[in-house]
């Protein structure tokens, strides 16, 4: 992962942990794919994908987690949910949007 995605993410993970959620996971991955970060707010299990660019040139950070993006990500955390037990939780799916310093957190974004 190159230095911009890692800022990214733990600019995410400050950025949530400061909201009152509970860092499950970081780059959780298994045959499927990768979710950069799981979490806990309240009783929700929250599957998080950091997009972090410096500029919009290629347009916003949000715009890359793609349809064919939405569904990898949902079939690793489904895939995950069995392999913790957790598969009757309560879940949602963020993004987290990172332009330059500004964080914009997309809930229930998918």
């Amino acid at each position: 992962m190159n230095n911009l995605g890692v800022d990214g993410e733990k600019m995410a993970r400050e950025y949530l942990v400061k909201h009152k959620y509970k860092i499950l996971d970081t780059n959780y991955s298994n045959t499927i794919g990768e979710i950069d970060i799981i979490a806990k707010y309240k009783k929700i299990i929250v599957f998080v994908e950091v997009k972090h660019r410096h500029s919009t040139q290629y347009g916003l950070p949000r715009e890359s987690v793609t349809l064919y993006k939405q569904n990898k990500i949902r079939q690793v955390a489904l895939a995950y949910l069995k392999y913790k037990n957790l598969i009757d939780s309560p879940i949602r799916f963020d993004v987290i949007d990172i332009l330059g310093d500004e964080i914009t957190h997309i809930i229930d974004a998918f």
